[in-house]
């Protein structure tokens, strides 16, 4: 029966490709619309009684075969996961979803199977009654999902200021108690966003929030009226001015931070295009690099090299006036491993035909054990046993990549899609 349903499923799955060529006919798209946002929500409510359903069979099982009461639970999150080719944090809120709606809110679930409600009003019903005991939650649910025309009509804000109107007056004290805790939790982040920039994100209280940004807004409006704003918009001095009263110091005078980036030699010496990666953020364009771009480039190349200074955390240059990147004299073992971060980055983009090239041999003999030094820190990744140089300096074999490995699979017999990603193996050099 199972196999049978789940071939249907492929099928139907298929089929329903073809209703594109309907999206000509105004009035026959909008019903598919209507029809396909139904099955959405049903399909919803299917994944959520399947996946409380797995989740209590692997621990029936693991109960009966007496493992301790810690392991019932471990993994289930990552396979519900990989079933739903998410990340294993997502799996873990699929997981006390589906544990949420089953056990403790079957009027919500209900709805859902119908289409009368779709993932994300559920998802909000269940989010703010976590803070209730199962009791309390019932009667919620009761109370706002037992009839579908209550909800008709209402948007979000209304469906989350009705729960939580229920949950203040069916356990107060429980929703000062989240409130307080939420108030522990208060944080500053940051996380990419496109175009070399980043979202700084400040999680507080919402009266701290609303008085930062007025206060910031006014200051800003007040610099526009006495024509002080120097061409910049409202939103970018509002900016601007978040950034001095954080660091202290004025935009115009730099960030007075280190960044760890790492770009190719063709990038930073010539005219050369390799996106650069940068630690914490990924990859992006080698030219973003201010000291990257242009003549700015290559005169602060020559000023180092000119100067001999010592790059902190990166390297120096020798008395002829190269380069030289900064490699321990033993590289501990955290150092060889593939979570080594920056030194990581800048060792798996070594390239095996770099240790023939002409920078390499062509040093002074003052400087040749130098040079033997950084190329054997550069080959200790890759497990090589060729050094260029007089020296004949050997270095440690280093283990066979993961990559290579047996791909592990689940308790359900399922497996990873993707492997960890090979990383392009080109010599590149530390800005």
């Amino acid at each position: 029966m199972g196999a049978v349903l789940l071939e249907e499923l492929r099928t139907f799955t298929a089929r329903l490709q073809c209703a594109e060529a309907a999206s000509g006919d105004p009035g026959l798209g909008i019903d598919l619309l209507d029809a396909i946002e139904a099955l959405k929500s049903v399909g919803c409510a299917v994944q959520t009684v399947i996946t409380d359903g797995v989740a209590t069979s692997i621990r029936a099982d693991r109960r009966a075969r007496g493992l301790p009461r810690a392991e019932w639970d471990r993994g289930i999150a990552s396979q519900i996961a990989l079933a739903r080719r998410e990340s294993p944090n997502r799996g873990g809120r699929h997981l006390g979803f589906a544990q949420a709606l089953v056990h403790e809110m079957p009027h919500t679930l209900a709805m859902l199977r119908t289409g009368r409600l779709n993932e994300w009003r559920a998802t909000l019903l269940v989010r703010e009654t976590a803070c209730l005991s199962a009791a309390d939650r019932g009667i919620v649910d009761r109370r706002l999902c037992s009839d579908p025309a209550i909800l008709d009509g209402v948007g979000d804000r209304g469906l989350i200021a009705r729960a939580k109107a229920l949950a203040v007056e069916l356990d107060a004290a429980a929703v000062v108690a989240r409130h307080r805790k939420a108030v522990s939790e208060r944080r500053v982040t940051t996380r990419p966003a496109p175009d070399s920039m980043a979202y700084l994100s400040a999680l507080m209280p919402v009266e701290r929030a609303v008085c930062l940004q007025a206060t910031l807004g006014r200051d800003a409006d007040s610099l526009i009226a006495t024509g002080n704003s120097g061409g910049r918009t409202r939103n970018q001095l509002m900016v601007d001015l978040l950034f001095e009263r954080g660091t202290g110091a004025s935009v115009a005078s730099g960030v007075p931070v280190a960044v760890n980036l790492v770009l190719s030699d063709e990038t930073l010496l010539a005219d050369g295009h390799e996106a650069a990666q940068l630690h914490g953020f990924g990859a992006g364009a080698g030219r973003d690099c201010p000291a990257v771009g242009g003549r700015r480039r290559r005169s602060w190349h020559r000023d180092v090299a000119a100067a001999g200074v010592f790059v902190p955390a990166v390297g120096g240059v020798d008395g002829d006036g190269i380069a030289v990147p900064h490699v321990p004299e033993e590289p501990a073992e955290a150092d060889r491993s593939p979570g080594s971060d920056v030194q990581d980055s800048v060792v798996r983009c070594a390239d095996p035909a770099s240790r023939s090239h002409p920078l390499t041999q062509e040093i002074g003999k003052d400087h040749r054990a130098k040079r033997v030094r950084a190329v054997r820190g550069l080959q200790l990744r890759e497990g090589s046993t060729r050094v260029d140089g007089p020296t004949g300096a050997q270095p440690r074999p280093h283990p066979p990549s993961s990559t290579s490995a047996p791909r592990p699979g689940t308790t359900t017999g399922r497996r990873p899609r993707r492997s960890r990603p090979r990383h392009d193996s080109r010599r590149s050099k530390p800005c």
